[in-house]
């Protein structure tokens, strides 16, 4: 074994010899390893070690996969961001999943600390893998092509012809071939060294840098977006304020108290619907006549489905409709207890629609009635129903709930739901009264107490006002992207070397950096040709 001579001050290493004490010298192979001492790591080369695996590829990859796995269960679990009443029915239905599901916040999957620490821990990661690839990328544009290899034959692609011009011609021919064809042409004494294929990296780190921005993007969406909707009668109007909304949700950067200031009136909502045999029933027409005012003034518009309204920065969406039954309730005593427009909720195609009407002012007892709006109402064996999801033949199926005043205790109610707790139902002689009312009609209540009118019928929709500031940011970065990745995909990455030999030959090989890429043995058949007439195969017995 040959003697290994070590540097005294490397960490680690024997002390040189000071007495007849003779210390054996430590093998090549028994040398600590650069970093590393016999008590470990130290802070700074731990964090060191810690940076350098968060950094590489491999741990970008397997964070990208945690953030795909852990998107499945926001997919199947109710989402309190979502819709927080799936979230209670939930937890209601399945009260051992609720224990386990709420510790590991799993009602909030994209809000969680977890979900947050995976997707942090992946940005640094492709940021701290893309900045040294950028360093490196940067210099190898300024770095020139490689020199002409000594042997051209041992390269996978190469050829060989006799100059049919002078040696300047020949290369100034060449440099115009090559050149022609994007190739990086750099000229020295025995020939020619050019190199193409640059976009191939950099549409590679346009790919990640794209994908940054994504991860970014989506970040400062989810911290500044807000998505609510409103239920809105036609000739009513909403507001942009918190108490306005029917549901809403925001992320935490959002100021509920200072939403972007407007105000919408639906003036007219319009469907229509199919009429014929086929496909009888389907709908035709579906837009909304909207007045919107806001700080810069007033205009009226239409308002299309999937062409949402956009105010500031807020995209006003249609999401439904259906219809409102007008009604006039009078108590006992003959006061009014409602009058106004109720909102009955389609149930089915022929927009068969539930409703709870209320009158919690009526005096001395509190009145409610439920049932059904059947815009083309039919009864038959089948019972009462509707035929045709359009307001052919409106009716309304009713009965009537009474009972004591109820204690106001500021908790909001479910407008779509009776709760019947201290309540009974109306009935006379014994039995349930269920009435059924066309517009204009009136039914009085047995024992006087008292009525309720039909007074008509008007359409709602269904507003989703929401503002996602990072989406535009997204979309246009992950466009981007795509063109990078297009790029990275086929930019044919590309050497050639131009030998000029003693006997009037000339000698053309390339190198393809990257696999299954074609196209190379044509590139040096051109450039041959511009400087010779023929081209010659490897000669036998020549390195291939």
């Amino acid at each position: 074994m040959s003697e290994t001579t070590t540097d005294p001050e490397t960490p680690g290493a024997p002390e040189p010899e000071t007495s007849d004490t003779q210390t054996p010298e430590t093998p090549k192979s028994e040398t600590p390893k650069a970093g590393r001492t016999d008590q470990g790591l130290s802070p700074v080369e731990f964090l060191r070690w810690g940076w350098t695996q968060l950094t590489s590829m491999r741990t970008a990859l397997v964070l990208l996969f945690l953030v795909a796995l852990a998107a499945i269960p926001g997919s199947l679990i109710p989402q309190e961001a979502v819709s927080p009443i799936r979230v209670l029915d939930f937890a209601e239905a399945n009260p051992q999943l609720d224990r386990i599901y709420r510790p590991l916040y799993l009602y909030d999957v994209y809000g969680s600390p977890w979900f947050a620490a995976i997707y942090l821990l992946l940005f640094v990661s492709l940021i701290g893998c893309i900045l040294p690839r950028i360093k490196v990328y940067w210099r190898a544009l300024r770095t020139p092509p490689p020199k002409i290899p000594a042997r051209l034959t041992r390269l996978p692609e190469w050829g060989r012809g006799k100059l049919a011009l002078s040696r300047d011609d020949a290369l100034a021919a060449a440099t115009q071939e090559l050149r022609a064809r994007r190739f990086r042409v750099v000229a020295s004494e025995q020939g020619l060294s050019a190199e193409r294929g640059y976009l191939r990296e950099l549409g590679n780190l346009v790919f990640h840098l794209s994908l940054v921005v994504v991860l970014g993007a989506v970040a400062f969406n989810n911290i500044f977006t807000f998505k609510g909707t409103a239920t809105v009668v036609e000739g009513a109007g909403f507001s942009n304020v918190i108490t306005q909304y029917d549901e809403f949700n925001a992320g935490p950067g959002v100021d509920m108290n200072d939403l972007p200031p407007f105000s919408l009136r639906v003036n007219r909502f319009h469907a229509a619907f199919e009429r014929g045999n086929t496909q009888r029933g389907a709908a035709r027409l579906f837009d909304a006549d909207i007045t919107a005012t806001t700080a810069s003034g007033t205009k009226d518009v239409n308002v299309h489905v999937n062409q949402p309204l956009n105010i500031d920065g807020v995209n006003v969406h249609l999401l439904g409709h259906g219809y409102a039954a007008h009604v006039t309730v009078r108590d006992a005593n003959g006061d009014i207890a409602f009058a106004g427009p109720v909102v009955f909720q389609p149930q089915d195609g022929n927009f068969s629609s539930f409703g709870v009407i209320k009158a919690q002012d009526a005096r001395p007892k509190r009145l409610a009635f439920e049932g059904w709006f059947l815009p083309t109402a039919t009864v038959d064996e089948l019972g009462p129903r509707s035929t045709f999801p359009d307001a052919d033949n409106p009716e309304l199926f009713l009965n009537a709930w009474t009972g004591e005043p109820k204690e106001e205790t500021g908790r909001p109610e479910n407008v779509y739901v009776l709760d019947k707790t201290g309540m009974t139902q109306i009935t006379r002689d014994g039995q349930i009264v269920s009435f059924r009312l066309k517009p204009g009609q009136l039914y009085e209540l047995p024992d006087g107490q008292g009525s309720i009118q039909f007074d008509g019928w008007s359409r709602w929709t269904k507003l989703q006002i929401s503002r996602s500031p990072g989406l535009p940011w997204a979309a246009g970065a992950l466009a981007i992207g795509v063109i990078g990745l297009c790029f990275s995909l086929f930019v044919r990455p590309r050497r050639l070397w131009i030998k000029l030999l003693d006997d009037d030959q000339v000698e053309v090989g390339g190198l393809d950096r990257a696999d299954s890429r074609a196209g190379l043995a044509d590139d040096i058949t051109a450039v041959l040709s511009s400087v010779s007439p023929r081209t010659h195969a490897p000669p036998e017995g020549d390195d291939a």
